[in-house]
């Protein structure tokens, strides 16, 4: 893979909400659901979570002893800017999988697990949600690309 080729660099999935998500090599997603097993699918606008590595990278940049899966993002992508694609847009995950950007952060009415165990939270500030609009199999180091309004 090139060096600046935009790619997801982690995947991980919980079997409860307001944990920190496992790592895994791979995962499916299902169309109108998310990650298969993962407490966040569902019928609803965030069945997929992500957050850039920047992000991670940049709380650890403060102290944070943090690492993949930490924040309860479902993929962690690497060269995206993803705080700043509006919502709408739509991105391919390897060869098949289609998201469509259905929020950027989120409100947390309370600290969760996730903030008193890594001292911090980014997710409501720079995590972006999705809906899948086409399923398929995703691995790390697949390759992301920015489709716009359609894919």
């Amino acid at each position: 893979m090139e060096p600046n080729k935009i790619k997801i660099v982690s995947i991980a999935t919980s079997r409860k909400k307001g944990t920190r998500k496992t790592t895994v090599d791979s995962a499916i997603i299902v169309r109108d659901h998310g990650l298969q097993d993962d407490a966040h699918a569902g019928d609803w606008h965030r069945q997929v979570s992500l957050l850039a590595m920047e992000s991670i990278d940049k709380a650890r940049g403060m102290g944070l002893d943090v690492t993949f899966g930490d924040f309860a993002e479902n993929i962690a992508t690497s060269g995206l800017d993803l705080p700043h694609l509006p919502v709408g847009t739509r991105i391919k995950l390897g060869d098949t999988v289609v998201l469509e950007i259905s929020q950027i952060g989120k409100e947390c009415h309370k600290k969760c697990a996730i903030y008193y165990q890594a001292g911090d939270c980014i997710m409501p500030r720079e995590g972006v949600f999705a809906k899948v609009i086409e399923g398929g199999t995703i691995s790390c180091e697949d390759g992301i690309e920015i489709c716009g309004p359609t894919c």
